[in-house]
């Protein structure tokens, strides 16, 4: 049984990889100030990060899963309040890649300033560049827009929303290209890490396959048993006061995840498990209020 750490554990990524390593069997420890209901089976450390003294020090953990650090200042503090541990893997973002890199974005590649992104990008970069400095042996993973289980973010779950009350559905007219990654298929791979630690430390992780926003629409409709009626709005409009994504589209070679795991959840199948999940436990979810402005701008939107 390996003991693990998983920072938060309370939200999305962080409270599915906790529930996954849970239901694999190892021992989990999950970090976060116990605000909010935690997983069943961890142990709390009740602690936020920025003021840690004792509470990690005399725990050797076999692995530490960091889901939620944002900035190299996060890093370091996670890292000078543990004691000895085994392996790490920090939860980076393909933020990390500037717009202008050719595409697919492979791991080689120059890591920079991302104009879409800009400061979320930014402090990933110095995440990573704070952990390789100290722990030249963690793992690294970017991953594209992740899904499932859990999401809290006002993107399938705006679209369900729409289908759920008939809605048209607005998307832009110049169509965007979309990756996805099941956070499920997250969890599988840095279960693969940790069993197989492979040489190479850096890894884009996501669907090897983009889809297209029209497309990505149709399968949250269908997760409801609906067809979306949809309407394409002029550039013109700002596409994030209406649609979940920014106007945007990227790729990442994701060739050396891959090689470890050929297998990942097929995008349909992942969205109505997590449409399922959204149906039946209702989450409290922050909800832009794209509706509100679909229906000021298109009066017919209602019909």
């Amino acid at each position: 049984m390996r003991k693990i750490l998983v920072t938060g554990g309370t939200n999305f990524v962080s409270r599915f990889t906790a529930e996954y390593f849970v239901k694999n069997g190892d021992e989990v420890y999950v970090l976060n100030r116990g605000s909010r209901e935690q997983v069943e089976g961890v142990t709390l450390i009740q602690a936020d990060r920025f003021n840690l003294t004792d509470e990690l020090k005399d725990i050797r953990f076999d692995a530490v899963l960091d889901v939620c650090a944002y900035s190299g200042d996060h890093v370091n503090a996670l890292l000078d309040a543990l004691g000895e541990f085994g392996d790490f893997i920090l939860i980076s973002s393909s933020a990390v890649y500037p717009e202008t890199n050719p595409q697919p974005f492979t791991e080689e590649q120059e890591l920079g300033a991302n104009s879409i992104w800009g400061d979320y990008g930014a402090n990933k970069i110095a995440a990573e560049k704070a952990l390789t400095e100290r722990v030249p042996e963690a793992y690294i993973l970017r991953p594209p827009y992740l899904y499932g289980k859990y999401e809290t973010i006002y993107r399938a779950p705006f679209v369900f929303d729409c289908a759920l009350a008939d809605r048209r559905f607005y998307i832009p007219e110049s169509d965007r290209w979309l990756q996805f990654f099941n956070v499920r298929d997250l969890c599988r791979f840095m279960d693969i890490l940790l069993t197989e630690r492979p040489e190479n430390r850096v890894f884009n992780v996501g669907n090897p396959e983009m889809i297209s926003v029209k497309e990505w629409v149709e399968l949250c409709y269908a997760a409801a048993g609906k067809e979306p009626v949809l309407v394409r709005v002029d550039d013109s409009f700002t596409v994030r006061d209406y649609f979940p994504f920014h106007p945007y589209h990227y790729y990442l070679d994701v060739s050396k995840q891959q090689a470890l795991m050929p297998e990942v959840t097929e995008l349909g199948e992942g969205i109505k498990e997590e449409f399922d999940w959204y149906v039946e436990e209702k989450p409290e979810i922050f909800r832009r209020d794209y509706m509100g402005f679909i229906d000021r701008e298109y009066s017919a939107d209602s019909e």
